[in-house]
């Protein structure tokens, strides 16, 4: 048999042997070593796998640990975990409800509106799933809301930490499409390439973040036209009115000038995103002591909580990187290039095609399972069909978003099943999540229409 043809073959049974092992709930960063050491054995003994090629995991590991870039993912987590444990979200809500509440949808708009706060302030979808599930679900059921709008609303509002900066998907990301791109654009004789930076990416989810959270309220006063019993007011006394101009200032400013000089200082090219998450984990030990929530006990929580999730999410790349080694040295980027590149469509069909196949890979992996095994190995073949390096990470970002909303598998749904009530079934939560699924595929085509909505900003600041 042709050793090119036989390598090709194994590099195809070992990606798919390692989503059926994911799907039987073997821990991912071992799956994803483990399967691809027993291709690798059977790839040694066929003679198409050579085991000296890894002896290149000691340089990826070394690189990774002491990559700049990656420091700001476990700032900006400690920043999330810090202003989750001072209960900000919980102020903030009840504030604009406050300030909503003697409108129809009122409340509704109020979750988005924090939800989108949370999402650029912990950057992590579980996280504020919950927050705002604990939070926001009591509240709106209390009020009189259809519980299927009412989970939809938190469901939706709660993954825009998936593509509103700084989304530590879109650190990893940036940082992966980087060095592909610069690969792709010397393949191409382009050897004085324009570099992609997080900054890059940062900027160029800014516009599709907004446009979302602009829609989803939009649903929401659509719904309190047509369906006004689905979320019905909440008049706010009138004693407890005179207060709140006080209260907006106290509950909203601190954390909007926090979110603004962590991003303000990316988009703007004063500061590295590293840098800048340093200010936001700092600015977020100053905010809880300011609330009198910043003692000894909340710091260790949050620091645990920090390391917690950090590790998990090195260990996966650490994992995913012995399948990269053994997946490309068995020819498989070979096979990812031959089969997008002879998609109809070019360009356009092969991003479709690779779309596609995240989006349903959304339903049995997180998101950095797939953007760990599935970007290196079509991003490359994807950037040499001319595709637009951000244009790419941020419709990625925005499509798994939607697939963590999509049911029957969506992972915003299981974790807010985790925290909602009994009398909230999980029929409610489907169905809440299916007009959002529809305004997520909707921004989507947009995104795919009009590229130049997540090009313009980073175009226009770098």
């Amino acid at each position: 048999m042709d050793p090119v043809f036989l390598g090709e073959l194994l590099s195809g049974l070992m990606f798919l042997g390692v989503i059926g092992m994911l799907m039987l709930g073997f821990p991912v960063a071992f799956t994803l070593a483990g399967t691809s050491i027993l291709f690798a054995l059977a790839g040694a003994s066929l003679g198409v796998f050579d085991f000296s090629n890894m002896s290149a995991l000691a340089g990826r590991y070394t690189g990774y640990m002491t990559n700049e870039v990656l420091v700001a993912v476990p700032l900006f987590i400690f920043m999330g975990v810090m202003l989750e444990r001072s209960q900000i979200a919980e102020q903030l809500l009840s504030t604009m409800g406050k300030l909503f509440g003697n409108m129809r949808g009122g409340l509704g708009i109020s979750v988005i509106i924090v939800g989108a706060l949370l999402a650029a302030s912990t950057g992590i979808v579980g996280a504020t799933v919950v927050t705002m599930g604990l939070i926001s679900l009591p509240s709106m059921m209390r009020a009189g809301y259809d519980p299927k709008l009412a989970c939809g609303t938190i469901c939706a509002s709660g993954t825009l930490g998936q593509i509103i900066p700084p989304s530590t998907v879109l650190i990893f990301m940036g940082d992966m499409i980087a060095g592909m791109n610069s690969q792709a654009q010397m393949q191409l004789g382009n050897f004085a390439p324009k570099a992609v930076s997080v900054g890059d990416l940062f900027a160029g989810a800014f516009l599709p973040g907004l446009l979302l959270v602009v829609i989803y309220i939009c649903y929401i006063l659509f719904k309190a036209v047509v369906d006004p019993e689905s979320c019905p007011a909440t008049p706010v006394p009138e004693e407890e009115r005179k207060d709140l101009p006080r209260e907006v200032v106290v509950a909203l400013l601190p954390p909007l000038l926090l979110i603004v000089a962590v991003l303000g200082s990316i988009l703007g090219g004063v500061a590295t995103p590293t840098e800048a998450a340093s200010v936001g984990a700092v600015g977020a030990m100053v905010l809880s002591a300011l609330r009198g929530r910043l003692t000894f006990d909340v710091l260790k929580q949050t620091v645990r909580s920090t390391a917690r999730i950090t590790s998990m999410i090195f260990v996966i790349l650490f994992g995913a990187s012995v399948f990269s080694v053994v997946f490309r040295q068995m020819g498989g980027d070979d096979l990812v290039h031959e089969f997008l590149s002879n998609i109809p469509g070019g360009a356009t069909g092969a991003m479709i095609a690779v779309m596609v196949t995240m989006f349903i890979l959304g339903f049995i992996l997180d998101t950095f399972e797939i953007i760990f095994i599935v970007l290196p190995i079509t991003a490359p073949t994807l950037l040499l069909l001319g595709v637009d390096p951000v244009w790419l990470g941020v419709m990625i970002g925005v499509n798994l978003q939607t697939s963590f909303l999509t049911p029957p598998f969506g992972f915003a749904l299981f974790y807010l099943r985790g925290v909602a009530p009994n009398n909230v079934s999980t029929g409610m939560i489907y169905r809440g999540a299916i007009p959002f699924v529809i305004l997520q595929v909707m921004a989507i085509a947009l995104l795919f229409t009009f590229p130049q909505i997540v090009t313009w900003l980073p175009n226009l600041l770098y």
